[in-house]
């Protein structure tokens, strides 16, 4: 069995790859949207998920990390919901690729100080039961439809 942290940093490599592989086929000249919408609905569902059943838990002794994690959760959003937009008008090929590097810069930054940070305490601090429901989401939890996370509505989005 593995653990929460290396679940959730399973997700986190899924999603990054979804992304990379839209990227990829883009430059190659095939805009196949399908891995790129897989992975913004899964970065999503894991955004729900730190947010609902993992930073809860974790606020008292990590309050300034979670903080910051929220603030960087809300700056994804806005990305993706940028993202969308390009999607929906199709612009050129050019204004996609560069709104997907720079979200994936944007989670390899926020990744590299949430995995060693929050991960790696998730399975030390929460509870059995808070343990069980987290790793019951992971398996086959939903998003409820129209959530969004706590600071999606706050500051800029890409340019």
């Amino acid at each position: 069995m593995s653990t929460l942290a290396e679940a959730l940093e399973r997700e986190h490599r899924d999603i990054d790859g979804g992304i990379e592989q839209y990227t990829a086929r883009l430059a190659a000249g095939t805009n196949d949207v399908e891995p790129l919408k897989r992975a913004m609905a899964g970065l999503r569902r894991h955004i729900y998920l730190e947010e609902q059943f993992l930073f809860p838990p974790l606020q008292a002794m990590l309050m300034m990390p979670v903080m910051v994690m929220l603030k960087e959760h809300g700056e994804l959003w806005r990305s993706m919901d940028s993202l969308d937009v390009l999607l929906a008008a199709p612009p050129s090929d050019d204004a996609l690729l560069e709104a997907c590097r720079e979200l994936l810069a944007q989670l390899d930054r926020h990744n590299s100080k949430e995995e060693p940070i929050i991960y790696t305490r998730a399975d030390d601090v929460l509870s059995a039961e808070a343990s069980g429901e987290l790793s019951a989401f992971l398996d086959e939890g939903r998003m409820p439809e129209g959530w969004s996370c706590a600071k999606a509505a706050a500051g800029p989005s890409l340019p």
